[in-house]
């Protein structure tokens, strides 16, 4: 087995390129989440349900996808390019022509052919998506062995995802979707749609090939598989799933990660149906809500290295579950009991950015410490198995990442349908009752997955003094077998 990377600090020119790869997996996912669903079903008339299941069919090839980049590049062997990179150079491209795809449909296409358009570049956008992500979230968990610098790392990554969405949720909602003389609503302006698509296409795709370039210097001090190692076959594959699944502790992440998906989820399929018709904001009123993810996200980045430093991984990443799962959801619980401003007033939207920040700074904080807490546990899988596995383990947040928008817009697309919110609806034409069990189901339902997610969270075991002694155990394993040598 190759040494790992050391302990020293990670420069800062690799922490801003390796960082801002994940600005381009928040351009996709995130206005793929916020407006995919509004699109193909306020838009384009495609039935709530369909637009909700179009992105959870692509799952079912991300379940598979996900795991299936990360075995291979685990194992891919490249002197010159590494076991990482070679993935991030064929991706960019087919991603920013997918993502222009599903917002260009042909316009002869209607009803169930509509659909298969919709799904079938969904699929091809994630999957590619997949052939970037999950190689470079490993190369991340891959550059320093240091319990604390892993977490400098991610927050870099974290901080660049903000930037990502908040950059895409402020230009689009103020620019890309403004209000026209025949759109008072700019976000169901058909002809707003090709020109961002476009626009963010092209961002994406030299944001990704930026931050494979810039990185590819690490990748003489990155591990390589060793020479013992079997080439990837489907058994070797299996084997690889055993591994990681064996691990109790990435167990006890996994499940956490699928609850706190499908809060997550619901909450982002809702964000404009709830804003546009609960609380009846407009768009550019929408893009203020940048300013307190801004203030949550910059919090998250300066000060979770030190937050770990006081309390240990493990309990931040269980206590932000908890306030991650209630402070979003506040709002609609304080409107429902008459104790919140009413749609309107002056004091609305403050009130909203004040919640906005509170929530973005508990997920910022959660995101950085689970993505810390899974280099974490390559080491401790390395130790037992004698194999890095940083794809394999990473795969599973990429794989979650785009779960939470499948899982979320199948859930609320039946959840429309249920409660019949109408096709082509303005603000403050809703039925009352409709309106009632859309924050309903938006706010108070989903704090029950992400109070589970943190029970799960519990059960992560590794904090520092144990992953000092596994990094104690393998120096003397690797200096063993470099004596053998």
């Amino acid at each position: 087995m190759a040494a790992s990377t050391d302990e020293r600090q990670v420069s800062l020119r690799t922490k801003l390129t390796f960082g801002v790869g994940s600005t381009a997996e928040a351009i996709c996912l995130y206005s793929f989440g916020l407006l995919s669903m509004l699109y193909y079903n306020q838009v384009l008339g495609l039935s709530a349900t369909l637009a909700g299941l179009a992105p959870t069919l692509a799952l079912l090839f991300d379940a598979v996808s996900d795991p299936l980049i990360g075995s291979i590049s685990d194992r891919f062997k490249s002197k010159k390019w590494g076991r990482r990179h070679p993935f991030m150079f064929v991706a960019p491209l087919p991603v920013a022509l997918c993502y222009f795809a599903i917002f260009n449909p042909p316009e002869t296409l209607e009803g169930f052919w509509l659909f298969l358009w919709f799904a079938g570049f969904a699929v091809a956008l994630r999957t590619f998506m997949t052939l970037f992500h999950v190689p470079h979230l490993a190369l991340g968990g891959e550059l320093s062995s240091n319990y604390h610098e892993r977490t400098r790392v991610m927050s870099y990554n974290n901080f660049f995802g903000w930037i990502g969405g908040a950059g895409t949720h402020f230009v689009s909602l103020t620019f890309a979707f403004a209000a026209t003389a025949e759109y008072a609503n700019g976000l169901l302006n058909p002809d707003a749609y090709p020109v961002f698509s476009a626009v963010a296409a092209v961002i994406v795709f030299f944001i990704l090939y930026t931050s494979a370039w810039f990185t590819r210097d690490q990748i003489p001090r990155l591990s390589q598989p060793p020479d013992d190692q079997p080439k990837f076959t489907l058994l070797e594959f299996w084997s690889d799933i055993k591994a990681v699944l064996a691990n109790r502790n990435y167990v006890f992440l996994l499940i956490a990660l699928f609850l706190l998906s499908v809060m997550l989820g619901v909450r982002g399929a809702f964000n404009l149906y709830m804003n546009t018709y609960y609380w009846e904001f407009l768009p550019a009123q929408i893009a203020l809500f940048v300013i307190g993810s801004a203030v949550g996200y910059f919090t998250a980045f300066t000060l979770t290295t030190e937050i770990h430093r006081r309390f240990d991984k493990r309990v931040t990443i269980v206590w932000t579950a908890v306030l991650l799962s209630i402070f979003p959801a506040l709002p609609v619980i304080l409107r429902m009991v008459g104790y919140f401003p009413e749609n309107g007033t002056e004091l609305l939207l403050p009130m909203m950015i004040v919640f906005a920040a509170l929530g973005g700074v508990c997920g910022a904080v959660l995101n950085i410490s689970v993505m810390s807490a899974l280099a974490d546990i390559a080491d401790e899988n390395e130790l037992l198995y004698g194999r890095r596995q940083e794809g394999m383990l990473y795969s599973a947040r990429t794989f979650f990442a785009k779960a939470d928008n499948a899982l979320g817009h199948f859930i609320a697309g039946i959840a429309l349908d249920l409660i019949q919110f109408p096709v082509n609806s303005k603000p403050g034409e809703v039925d009352a009752d409709v309106i009632y069990w859309l924050g309903l189901i938006d706010s108070p339902i989903t704090i029950l997955p992400g109070i589970l997610a943190a029970c799960f969270y519990a059960g992560y075991r590794i904090n520092k003094s144990r992953h000092e002694e596994i990094q104690a155990e393998l120096t003397v394993r690797r200096t063993a077998m470099q004596a053998a040598d």
